[in-house]
Parts: structure tokens; C-alpha cells; sequence
């Protein structure tokens, strides 16, 4: 596959979409990002463009594709961490608009400015056949991805996220405080659920960028952790 020379980053302002760009633009070799954002930031780095849009309504979808393409021409790769809570959003209709519809609506706008390559940060545990709500949105939105052409589609599947949020999420706070106990206990086939460092994550993210075959790629714990400190 060609060399990744831009990536189109959604969820930038988040958890691991912000280590994901901090560790793009950090590389002095490293691709131009552009990030899809809500409202602008303070100034930023000549390789790090942004674009501001109101993703509300996929009727506007044609014309933030037109806009990319203006600004930064076509894109080799895209990288999604986008991700809300049910609570956050204020219920599961909202909460699909985010986490699956929202995401199948960023990645089909990549395709068409020529993204071959597709990174998502999505679950342990997704699957399209779960009896888990969450899980199963997570395992559809794998699912549609997989549909839309990418050469390489990488499936970052990480348990609890290490590091600290601009909001709070009250539930994921005590998991963090309890994860340096429970990690050593998961052994074996439950280490999939072993809590991971955001940065580990992103880390992994950026290094699938590198890789030159094409395929469906899925990364659970040990996987992210060893792309992570290749």
C-alpha cells in the first residue's frame, strides 16, 4: 500500500484522538493531519490543519467533502476515535447518532476524498450479534466499515481508557482507580479486558498507519500494546 502522506482525524479533541494528533504532528516525518472539530482551537502547527464543521446534519456530508477537498486535496488515511456515552448523549437515539452513525458518515466522506486505509477506535467485546447495546453499536459500526472499500481497515479494540478527560464520566473515574488492581488478575483470555493507557492506544494507532499490507485488521490488548511499543 502507499505511503500514508494525510490522515483525516475525527475525534481529535477527545481521549485518544488528541494523543493521536499530538503523536502524528510530533513525527518530523510524519503525515499532515486534518481534524474534524466543533469549534476551532488555539494555533497549531503547519503540518496539523483543522476543520471546523457542524456534523449535526448529514444533508451538509457533499459539502464538508467539497471543503476537505479544497483545503487539503485527497487523503490517504482516516482515523476515528469518535465516542460518547449513553448518558452523555441523554439517550440511545443520540447515542447512535454518535457512535455509529456519525462514524459510518465520517469514514464514507473519507472514501470519497480517496482514504484507502480506515482506523477506528472501537470496543473489547464488539460484535454486531451482542445482546450488549453498547457492544453490539460498536459491532455494527465495524460492520458498515468493513463495507465501504477501504484497502486496510484496523479495529482498535481496547478495554477501559487510561487518562484524563476534559468531562468527567463518573463510572469510568472508580474503573480507572481500581484498573492497577484488576489488571494483574486478567490472565489469559480475560487479559483482553485489561485497561490500556489512552496514549498506548493512539501509539497503536499510529503505527498501523506504517503497515503495508491491505486487509481487515483487529488489535485487542496485547496487540495494541505490542504495536504500541514496536
Amino acid at each position: 500500500m502507499s505511503p500514508v502522506r494525510r490522515v483525516l482525524l475525527a475525534g481529535a479533541s477527545g481521549l485518544v484522538g488528541s494523543e493521536v494528533r499530538r503523536q502524528l504532528i510530533a513525527r518530523a516525518d510524519g503525515p499532515a493531519v486534518v481534524s474534524l472539530l466543533r469549534r476551532p482551537r488555539q494555533p497549531h502547527p503547519p503540518r496539523d490543519l483543522e476543520w471546523v464543521a457542524d456534523l449535526s446534519d448529514p444533508a451538509h456530508d457533499d459539502d464538508l467533502t467539497a471543503s476537505l477537498r479544497a483545503l487539503a486535496g485527497d487523503f490517504d488515511a482516516c482515523v476515528c476515535a469518535l465516542g460518547t456515552t449513553i448518558r452523555q448523549a441523554g439517550s440511545r437515539e443520540a447515542f447512535l447518532a454518535v457512535d455509529r452513525d456519525l462514524v459510518i458518515r465520517v469514514a464514507t466522506v473519507a472514501r470519497a476524498l480517496g482514504a484507502t486505509r480506515m482506523v477506528l477506535v472501537s470496543s473489547v467485546g464488539a460484535s454486531a450479534q451482542s445482546d450488549n447495546f453498547y457492544l453490539r453499536v460498536k459491532g455494527e459500526t465495524e460492520r458498515a466499515l468493513g463495507e465501504l472499500g477501504f484497502e486496510r481497515l484496523d479495529l482498535m479494540r481496547p478495554g477501559l481508557l487510561l487518562g484524563e478527560r476534559s468531562e468527567k464520566r463518573p463510572a469510568e473515574q472508580w474503573g480507572q482507580r481500581l484498573a492497577p488492581l484488576a489488571n494483574p488478575l486478567l490472565r489469559g483470555p480475560l487479559r483482553r479486558y485489561r485497561a490500556i493507557a489512552a496514549a498506548d492506544v493512539a501509539a497503536a494507532a499510529v503505527a498501523v498507519l506504517a503497515q503495508g499490507e491491505g486487509g481487515r485488521h483487529v488489535h485487542e490488548n496485547a496487540g495494541l500494546m505490542a504495536l504500541a511499543r514496536a
